[in-house]
């Protein structure tokens, strides 16, 4: 901005501000006699509008009140004050502060002249004066103060520009979400220039520009601008928006009617048609992050005055602090853009492991899938709530993202069961059933009794035919006891016990080297245990042999379960693979470590998240994921945690676990239920504090369940549900 050199060449206003010096300059004279100063010309009182004191006192009202005078007269010999005093005073009230003085007095005093001075006096002049000379050092004085004004004015406005900008920047370069960021952008620019209307457009992956935001309120068009012409692949410049999109360069239009120059603003000047607004002005810059590819265009039209309200020009110096915004929320929205899709990677990677977990099992289904749905369902029903346990309840979108993550990771640790163990329908089963090779050693006993019985007849004797009968009678009801206890569906006594451990007490003879044809990893289990030296070998029927216990190995995944708080019994051994231990399992097939391997699922579930750096605001994740298998009372497993150790969102996974996995109708080793019998289940559960009471009760009153079943169950399952009977005596 140029320094004026005159008062002439100084505008009254500037194109953002008030007035700089008043229109036309006051001017206060404090004299004892006003009446009597002959000294002031005519040309004075034509040219100002000036005012009148008779004493100190009575200027500083005049000035503290409501009068501000440009340049103040001062006679020294005030009845009530002198020149120096004067000033002191004025240098006390912010009102005063700067206004210029000019020292009147009728004669010549060096010391008085020094003193008013150095107290910021603009001059001092003897009277009698001549009054051209008079008036040319109030024209003088008032210039400077103009231009001191001005200045000042200058540096004011350049420091709310900037002021205003790092405000903008340090308000973008902390939001975390896209659609308020751009919304910030645009309204940013429009404050920033007092524009009328802003427009942002945003590039998309086709290279077109859509309309994103209008400050106006407007519905935004429908239709895109392309970049480059689809006929002949050229860059389309006729558009300012796109123009500027492909060059990343502002253009300022002072005049949309008169000169366009080059651009087609037919579109604006119909939109002017058909709404009666009259564009007059518009700047364009490019929201372009760096060096890079300039994101989207923010449009400003009609620059408003902030004090007359009328449409100005947009001031030239601004261009340089709307291309600053427009570069700073470029930055901002490409970061955004970056942490939106690392996270789209992230949930896409997550989906895929579940999935994975899905697909590896034929027993869980979707089950990965439906349970952070169910979930989501559930604790948008207890935000929504107003009364009741969850009244205060509420969730803010980082709680949003770590619940639906630890949803679709619930079950994350299964990628560690082994099929062969989820697999396992009978108690001999390995990788396959061996209850084969059982029955092998019993056709050997069977067919070594025969041979007996005609080894004996061949040398002559008459062996007794009716025990061999009665030896092979007790061979097939063994194994048939055997074979029975193998499937697992009945509940296995003491009397059961004691015959399985006397039926492997019997030996049967081995003829063959049982180290031939083994893995190097049967080897290295048998390294320790010496072979039969000699052969034939007897061996008991049924056997739990040393190489059968093995132990646990350390793995990525191994875990110190005091340090992660477990209270599941961990059993010593990782699987125990003996015959007579396996027969003897109580009830079903699988053993104490085999079910602890299905349980270890959710300790694998906490150590693999507790491995992931978790950004602020998710790091529950581990905690939710892991959760649902507790119960309220603290009898569940990993950790024993009860209901006051458990988060609400928690306590919801477990509900939504429990009931897609009663109500699933992709299980093949079980049917599915009914809502009635599965919310009955449920019902129990709860009285049992195994799941909590609040939420099964909110689950039943929001109707949650049906929402559900609307879209995951079949016909047949449907069928009426009595909820009062339900939560009565809950």
């Amino acid at each position: 901005m140029p320094i004026p050199l005159s008062l002439e060449s100084v505008p009254t206003e500037n194109d953002m501000a008030g007035p700089l010096v008043s229109t036309p300059p006051k001017l206060l004279l404090a004299d004892p006699e006003p009446d009597k100063a002959t000294w002031i010309p005519p040309l004075l009182q034509e040219k100002y509008v000036l005012q009148f004191a008779r004493n100190g006192q009575e200027a500083i009202t005049k000035m503290t009140e409501g009068y501000a005078p440009d340049l103040v007269l001062l006679n020294v010999t005030l009845p009530d004050t002198d020149g120096p005093t004067f000033l002191e005073k004025m240098h006390h009230f912010l009102e005063t502060q700067g206004i210029p003085v000019i020292l009147l007095a009728d004669h010549a005093d060096v010391v008085m002249e020094q003193r008013g001075l150095e107290l910021g006096a603009a001059d001092y002049v003897t009277l009698p004066v001549i009054p051209a000379i008079l008036q040319r050092r109030i024209h003088n004085q008032l210039a400077v103060h103009t231009t001191h004004k001005q200045i000042q004015h200058y540096l004011d406005v350049e420091r709310n520009k900037l002021q205003k900008l790092v405000a903008i920047a340090k308000d973008l370069s902390m939001e975390r979400d896209i659609d308020s960021l751009l919304r910030k952008i645009l309204h940013g620019g429009k404050d920033l220039t007092y524009a009328d209307k802003a427009t942002l457009y945003l590039r998309t992956e086709n290279n077109q520009l859509r309309f994103a935001y209008l400050s106006s309120g407007d519905q935004l068009p429908s239709f895109l601008l392309p970049l480059y012409d689809p006929e002949t692949g050229q860059e389309v410049h006729r558009f300012v928006a796109t123009h500027v999109a492909l060059t990343g360069e502002s253009v300022l239009l002072e005049d949309l009617y008169n000169n366009a120059g080059t651009f087609d603003v037919s579109g604006t000047l119909s939109y002017d048609r058909a709404t009666g607004y009259r564009s007059q002005a518009m700047l364009t810059v490019a929201l372009k992050p760096r060096e890079g590819v300039p994101l989207g265009v923010l449009q400003l039209i009609n620059p408003v005055h902030p004090e007359t309200k009328t449409i100005v020009p947009f001031d030239p110096e601004w261009i340089g602090f709307v291309e600053a915004l427009a570069t700073q929320g470029a930055i901002a929205l490409d970061n955004l853009n970056l942490m939106q899709a690392q996270e789209n990677l992230f949930n896409a990677i997550i989906r895929v492991m579940a999935s994975a977990i899905d697909a590896k099992s034929p027993y869980t289904g979707g089950h990965c899938e439906r349970v952070p749905m169910l979930g989501n369902m559930l604790a948008e029903a207890a935000c929504n709530a107003d009364s009741g346990p969850f009244a205060h309840f509420s969730m803010s979108k980082d709680d949003w993202k770590e619940f639906h993550l630890a949803g679709w990771m619930h079950d994350c640790g299964k990628v560690t069961t082994p099929e062969v163990v989820v697999d396992k329908a009978t108690k001999l089963e390995c990788v396959s059933n061996r209850i084969h090779e059982i029955r092998m050693r019993f056709e050997v006993l069977w067919r070594d009794a025969q041979i007996d019985h005609l080894q004996h007849r061949l040398a002559g004797h008459n062996p007794d035919a009716a025990q061999l009968q009665a030896t092979l009678a007790t061979l097939r009801d063994d194994f048939a006891f055997i074979a029975r206890c193998n499937v697992g569906d009945d509940l296995m006594t003491s009397p059961h016990l004691a015959r399985i451990q006397e039926i492997a007490s019997r030996t049967w003879q081995r003829y063959f080297d049982d180290r031939l044809g083994l893995s190097n990893m049967e080897e290295l289990r048998l390294a320790d245990t010496p072979p039969s030296s000699v052969l034939p070998a007897r061996e008991p029927l049924l056997m739990d042999r040393p190489e059968h216990k093995q132990p646990r190995q350390n793995t990525r995944l191994s875990y110190d379960p005091v340090a992660l708080g477990i209270t599941l019994k961990i059993p010593e051994y990782s699987y125990n693979f003996g015959e007579i231990y396996n027969l003897c399992i109580p009830r079903g097939t699988l053993n104490a470590e085999e079910r602890f391997k299905i349980n270890e699922h959710v300790i694998h579930t906490l150590v693999m998240l507790r491995q992931l750096p978790f950004p602020k605001g998710m790091t529950r994740v581990p905690e939710l994921a892991s959760s649902h298998h507790e119960t309220m009372k603290g009898t569940g497993y990993p950790c024993g945690l009860n209901r006051d150790q458990m988060s609400i969102q928690a306590r919801i996974l477990a509900i939504a676990d429990i009931f897609e996995a009663l109500t699933a109708v992709d299980r093949p080793y079980k049917k599915a239920k009914t809502l009635s019998e599965s919310l009955k289940i449920m019902r129990f559960m709860c009285k049992d504090q195994h799941i909590d009471r609040d939420v099964f009760a909110l689950f039943l009153t929001s109707g949650i369940y049906r929402q559900y079943a609307e879209t995951h169950l079949k016909a047949e399952q449907w069928d009426d549900v009595n909820i009062e009977e339900l939560l009565l005596n809950l």
